[in-house]
């Protein structure tokens, strides 16, 4: 068997993704590795139990005493666990009791599904999983003098969606009640969080992937706790391509403008199967010396084989990419070594290991006493 073509046997061969999950990390990793990705994993959020959560508790009991007159219903998941937290204080009864006399809006179709999973029916939802759908059709509504209980993700943060709804309907005379049956803190170890964190700013990710808003809100909250949080949006904007299991999920990305991809179905499947679609193509392609070259975050195909690259090697080369084709001088090539140091004999140590790596001598060529510069072939310059 020709062994460059078992190295590029999968479709994301090369490429590594960040994976930021808490819940059913497990699958999406497994979905990723079997199509070739590397995958780094790090939880960026831990759920707190809900029946251990004394505020949804006191919530709970809250709105048995005294039901809402609107109820907003934000996820399946979350709605689910409140019946079953409900279950195992024994009020369970009482609360599905109350909210049957409440008028319920669902955001889509799986928060529509747990509803009627647990006996009730909802008076409106859109198909979509839009809360600006949701928002606007209370707003149209109107929402003055009402009792509205609104199912939160998560914590509330300045990046999360539920704080505009809460605001909002409070604003147009909304007596809101805040149900807390998501929620979520940052990992206890925020070591493996910081390490991605890193990762992604040094863009040695070409990809990383969120399946809900209370991980987007986690990491942003650590790299502005980190003081990264502007070198993060920066490579999130351009180097390192931005996947979301939802619409909901990427809001608080789109508000930093930072584009992310996410599927037409909302499931880990789809999710996976985006990746695997659009990172190939997102990587940047060239031809050099004679070769095809394609960049990753940590590697390079040559001519189809993917080549892994030690990282002064990959600094040189992503110096050298930054205008393709210029003459970089060893001086500017030095200042993107790890570590900095040394004298410009490292850099040739650097290139020598590069072109190593590569099996394609010819791609960087040495322009003497000036530098060096990626030999692109005349028909692509």
């Amino acid at each position: 068997m020709d062994s460059s073509r078992s190295e590029v046997a999968e479709p994301l061969s090369g490429f590594t993704v960040a994976v930021t999950a808490a819940r059913r990390a497990e699958e999406l990793v497994a979905l990723l590795e079997r199509r070739g990705a590397t995958v780094v994993h790090a939880p960026a959020i831990r759920i707190v139990p809900l029946a251990d959560d004394v505020e949804l508790r006191r919530v709970t009991e809250q709105l048995v005493d005294d039901p809402p007159d609107l109820l907003v219903v934000t996820t399946g998941i979350g709605f689910r666990g409140w019946i079953e937290a409900a279950h195992g204080w024994d009020v369970a009864d009482e609360l599905l009791g109350a909210l049957a006399s409440t008028r319920i809006v669902a955001r889509g179709p799986k928060a529509r599904g747990a509803v009627r999973q647990a006996g009730l029916c909802e008076q409106w939802s859109p198909e979509s999983e839009s809360s600006a759908e949701v928002l606007q059709r209370l707003l149209a509504d109107g929402v003055e003098g009402l009792r509205i209980a609104v199912q939160l993700h998560g914590a509330a943060s300045e990046w999360e969606p539920d704080t505009d709804i809460c605001d909002l309907i409070t604003r147009a005379g909304a007596q809101v009640i805040k149900v807390p049956v998501y929620r979520w803190e940052p990992p206890a170890d925020s070591r493996q969080l910081d390490n991605i964190i890193g990762m992604i700013v040094d863009a040695e990710f070409d990809a990383v992937s969120f399946t809900s808003a209370p991980a987007v809100a986690s990491v942003l909250q650590r790299a502005k706790a980190l003081g990264v949080l502007d070198a993060l949006v920066t490579a999130l904007r351009s180097e390192v391509g931005v996947y979301c299991v939802g619409p909901v999920t990427s809001m608080p990305l789109r508000r930093l403008d930072i584009g992310a991809h996410h599927p037409v179905r909302y499931r880990l499947g789809a999710l996976a199967r985006l990746i695997t679609d659009e990172l190939p193509r997102r990587a940047r392609q060239y031809n050099a010396g004679g070769h095809d070259i394609v960049v990753r975050s940590t590697s390079v195909e040559v001519d189809g084989a993917v080549k892994a690259l030690p990282p002064a090697a990959m600094a040189l080369l992503r110096r050298l990419l930054v205008h393709p084709g210029r003459v970089v001088s060893r001086e500017e090539l030095l200042a993107e070594l790890p570590g900095g140091g040394g004298d410009t004999h490292a850099v040739e140590m650097a290139m020598a290991r590069l072109r190593s790596a590569l099996q394609a001598p010819r791609v960087v060529q040495t322009v003497v006493k000036r530098g060096y510069r990626l030999a692109l072939d005349p028909a692509a310059s």
